[in-house]
């Protein structure tokens, strides 16, 4: 699609395989630090109005059923079997690492350039292929994807309700993604924080106030 990105916020489980490849530190512009200060500013302000109201997965789920004719995609589509095997293995690797035979955790190396990024590449990819051969009922899961259409835009949310995964991915035109991340906001905000959220500053809190604070 002409002129669309994407952008992916997960709410539950760490994604195993996310990586950033960066050359030498450099000093970051004044631009970038003004943006910085801007954005810490509007976290602070987003803190002070947050209010306990949470909702279940469930209605959230309810919610954007009847507010944004989200729908369920069938657990036979090959986008639904990868997103499972990527929770599966965020959750392995987090909630299981004994599994993974000393492999849980692989090392960022010290000096990152293309010989080491292709080994660490290497491990990651003999790691997902170790948890593939691993039994679902170690790890029981009640994993879904819903998804919702706009005229020239998606939006995909992976819910476990099992694990309390809430995660939102979306994409389309300039013109659509800022609709679309309005409804994403509003499903944040529906889906909200309790009071021990908030006293105890969990993901679940940490997500809503990154979410809210992002222009």
């Amino acid at each position: 699609m002409k002129g669309s990105k994407s952008v992916s916020i997960i709410g539950g489980a760490d994604g195993p395989t996310s990586i950033f490849l960066a050359g030498k530190l450099k000093k970051k512009p004044w631009k970038e630090r003004v943006r910085q200060c801007i954005y810490k500013f509007r976290r602070r302000r987003v803190k002070k109005s947050i209010c306990a109201s949470a909702h279940s997965l469930e209605e959230v789920v309810d919610y954007a059923m009847k507010k944004y004719c989200a729908v369920e995609i069938p657990k036979t589509q090959q986008k639904y079997i990868e997103q499972y095997a990527s929770a599966k293995e965020g959750l392995i690797i987090k909630h299981r690492p004994q599994l993974l035979s000393g492999m849980g955790e692989i090392e960022r190396p010290e000096v990152l350039n293309e010989e080491t990024a292709r080994e660490m590449f290497r491990q990651i990819q003999i790691r997902s292929e170790l948890i593939a051969q691993i039994p679902d009922d170690e790890i029981a899961m009640d994993f879904h994807i819903y998804e919702i259409r706009t005229e020239r835009g998606w939006m995909e949310m992976e819910i476990d309700y099992r694990w309390d995964i809430f995660g939102i991915s979306y994409s389309g035109d300039k013109k659509s993604m800022k609709a679309l991340k309005e409804i994403v906001k509003d499903l944040y905000l529906y889906y909200g924080v309790s009071d021990e959220d908030i006293k105890n500053e969990t993901k679940r809190y940490s997500s809503l106030i990154t979410m809210l604070s992002s222009k």
